[in-house]
């Protein structure tokens, strides 16, 4: 099977046809004319300081309070680094971002998986494991358009999570990189937003609104935790990439990030809605939530279909898919993860298509 022939859900990534490709060359002129000292200098381990305090503004925090990084998964790893010790309970959802796993696996942590429900995590039952006696260290929390799910925490739980992160003494990490790409519904307030008891971290990214190749990404918390942070990122890379984290500042100042997020909401949107019709026409006994965001749709098929006979026999279709068993710590066995960023939409129904003879195959 050829890369020409080959249909992937596989990769959360944006198609080249919706990355603003001469946005960001005028960016990049603009940003070595503006301050070629500081592009091409070592910089400070909080990143670029005209985008940090472009950050700041945007969430409405001291600039002191931002962190900027290489890529949301590094804030991510600086702060499981900065919390969490072997043996911490850690709170995960279920199921949950495959590399944010392993991380919290490879550091030790007692991990707990939570049923993610339509409106997100089930806050009821996290209640029961804190009444059980569990003290988890953090609570990693995918709130918008979730990576693998695709569903979206409600306003009220996102409520009901600060208050048990408040009663039981964790901390809540917001991991919020698909916040703007937003193509149904109203917008939500994060929870750093309504954070009033200094009980959440938040990190975000511009992978999803500018492109993936700037790896830029962000850690917003209290200031005395950036500030330990940033010492532990001296120590490891001295500063984050100056060139791209200025090229990505000018991309924001000059509006043209707005008219990037439009673009990309209103193809993925497109996208999903064909997904979604595709889905119900070719696998009508496929359950899945539509996403209203985001780049991700989560797939649960009956217990006949097993996903370990099903990714191979994709693949010999010409179709990729991300197994449901890669996102949790046990199960998963009958569900995948499809990505529909990165396939236009006149692919989309041909990939179903090809799921859906996999999926007969299977059943044999």
């Amino acid at each position: 099977m050829t890369a020409e022939q080959l249909i992937s859900f596989a990769r959360g990534a944006p198609s080249l046809d919706i990355v603003d490709v001469e946005g960001l060359k005028a960016a990049a002129v603009r940003a070595f004319d503006a301050d070629p000292a500081g592009v091409t200098a070592y910089g400070t381990s909080v990143g670029y300081l005209p985008l940090r305090e472009w950050i700041a503004k945007k969430h409405g925090v001291q600039a002191d309070q931002v962190l900027v990084t290489n890529g949301s998964l590094q804030a991510d790893a600086f702060l499981f680094d900065h919390l969490v010790r072997p043996g911490d309970a850690v709170v995960v959802e279920r199921p949950t971002y495959d590399r944010t796993l392993l991380n919290l696996k490879r550091m030790g942590s007692e991990l707990h998986g939570i049923t993610i429900e339509p409106d997100g995590l089930d806050t009821a039952e996290l209640r029961k494991l804190l009444e059980s006696g569990v003290r988890p260290r953090l609570a990693h929390i995918i709130p918008n358009y979730q990576n693998p799910a695709g569903v979206t925490l409600s306003l009220e739980k996102r409520r009901e999570l600060l208050d048990l992160a408040a009663e039981y003494g964790f901390t809540i990490f917001e991991d919020d990189p698909y916040a703007d790409i937003r193509f149904r519904g109203e917008a939500l307030p994060s929870m750093l937003s309504l954070d009033t008891r200094n009980v959440v971290v938040h990190a975000s990214s511009f992978t999803k609104t500018v492109c993936p190749g700037v790896r830029v990404g962000y850690l917003v918390g209290p200031a005395d935790l950036i500030a330990d942070i940033a010492k532990k990122a001296t120590s490891l890379y001295i500063s984050p990439g100056m060139v791209s984290e200025a090229i990505v500042h000018q991309f924001c100042v000059s509006g043209a990030i707005d008219r990037s997020i439009e673009t990309v909401c209103r193809a993925l949107g497109e996208r999903a809605r064909v997904l979604g019709e595709s889905l119900r026409r070719h696998i009508p006994d496929a359950r899945f939530v539509e996403p209203d965001g985001g780049y991700f749709l989560w797939v649960e098929f009956p217990e006949d279909v097993d996903v370990d006979k099903l990714a191979p026999a994709a693949a010999e279709r010409g179709v990729a898919v991300v197994k449901g068993s890669d996102f949790v710590l046990d199960g998963g066995r009958h569900a995948v993860r499809l990505a529909y960023s990165a396939v236009t939409a006149d692919r989309i129904d041909e990939g179903v298509r090809r799921l859906a003879e996999a999926v007969a195959a299977v059943r044999g």
